[in-house]
């Protein structure tokens, strides 16, 4: 990596903060279904994939919410959103997966043997052609396979999960596609703080179950990263050490071959830079912020960097940084900073997890209107 420009608070010109980057304005939301755009989300489970959602669903605005069946499913549906589960696509369940005349030792829920590639490919591609489907439901409290539900499409269409660009025939049909990157280390720090704090697991449990993961996620699942044309990578904090996995680096990595959304950068498009935020300005907690944009390449594509280390105590300062950052994808100056306040409380809006996810979000409404012109 090249060197870095560092930029403080004294070398930075005074009152660039407080100038508005006011976004052209837009024409609204196209609600047309006959054309729907999909997008992938992968991530290891455990790893922020509803909290994501959450963050995508809200910025469309309208109630998101559970697939009105009747009964148990993990379709949310919004007037422009359809969020699948991939879940729902294992060829067995929960018993079948620890022993069945295929697999008697059992198989993870991980492995590709384990997902119905046909009926997921069937799906995606009636979707996007604006096609109801009748997909199955994998239910995660019987552990069961229950009956299939009708899914309608929507403007906007995600496939979240495990797998969505494992199989060709789903990842061409992917308009946009992204990939939750945790390192092992922050992978540790999040199950351990729900399994030791609520189920009463040991380190070493926590570890053994992450463990026993690792070598289908590592043959299955993790491949995909090379794929996707947006990763967000969450490490370990270079500033501070932290078990708990509040302090974090963040990075958000766009390939500079997506040509449906802009790629966000700090201050000057194309330049590397350090920017250590005025601490009078935006209030964190020690050793405080550190934000820095730069071009790289991953796994051989170019790649623009947008990087975040620290915590932020004030979210409502956030538009501090928002100014500071263009191409976000937003319409009116200060959104991205609004639509983090209205997650204040989900996990990781204090650091570059819940910013960097609020920006993904924008540019999926990017992606959309840009392919829908």
């Amino acid at each position: 990596m090249l060197a870095f420009t560092q930029i403080t608070a004294s070398s930075w010109a005074p009152g660039l903060a407080a100038a508005p980057r006011v976004a052209p304005s837009r024409s609204a939301v196209s609600m047309d279904a006959s054309n729907p755009v999909v997008i992938g989300l992968a991530a290891d489970s455990g790893c922020g994939k509803s909290t994501f959602m959450r963050r995508v669903t809200g910025i469309f605005g309208g109630e998101c919410k559970l697939n009105d069946i009747g009964r148990e499913t993990n379709t949310l549906v919004s007037d422009m959103t359809t969020v699948i589960c991939l879940d729902d696509y294992h060829k067995w369940d929960r018993t079948g997966r620890k022993s069945n005349p295929e697999w008697p030792d059992g198989i993870t829920a991980l492995h590709e043997a384990c997902q119905n590639w046909d009926k997921m490919a069937a799906d995606v591609t009636d979707l996007k052609a604006g096609k109801a489907v009748e997909k199955p439901i994998y239910n995660h409290i019987t552990g069961e396979l229950d009956p299939d539900e009708p899914v309608q499409p929507t403007p906007i269409v995600i496939f979240e999960g495990l797998h969505p660009m494992h199989d060709e025939r789903v990842n061409e049909a992917l308009d946009l596609t992204i990939y939750l990157d945790i390192t092992d280390d922050v992978k540790f720090a999040w199950k351990a703080q729900r399994d030791i704090a609520e189920r009463g697991a040991t380190p070493e449990e926590v570890q053994a179950a992450i463990d026993g993961r690792k070598p289908d996620f590592a043959a299955y699942v993790e491949p995909q990263k090379a794929k996707a044309d947006i990763i967000i990578q969450v490490l370990p904090s270079d500033l501070i050490e932290d078990p708990t996995g509040k302090f974090l680096k963040v990075k958000y990595i766009q390939k500079k071959s997506v040509t449906c959304a802009e790629t966000p950068y700090l201050f000057d498009e194309g330049s590397e830079l350090t920017w250590v935020p005025n601490g009078d300005k935006l209030t964190t907690s020690p050793p405080g912020v550190v934000i820095k944009s730069y071009d790289d390449e991953w796994f051989g594509a170019p790649v623009s960097v947008l990087e975040m280390d620290g915590k932020v105590d004030v979210l409502d300062e956030l538009v501090y940084v928002e100014s500071a950052i263009s191409a976000t994808g937003t319409k009116f100056y200060g959104e991205l900073t609004e639509q983090m306040i209205k997650m204040k409380d989900a996990p990781g809006s204090e650091n570059g997890t819940g910013l960097f996810q609020s920006i993904c979000a924008f540019k999926i409404r990017e992606a959309y209107e840009s392919l829908r012109k």
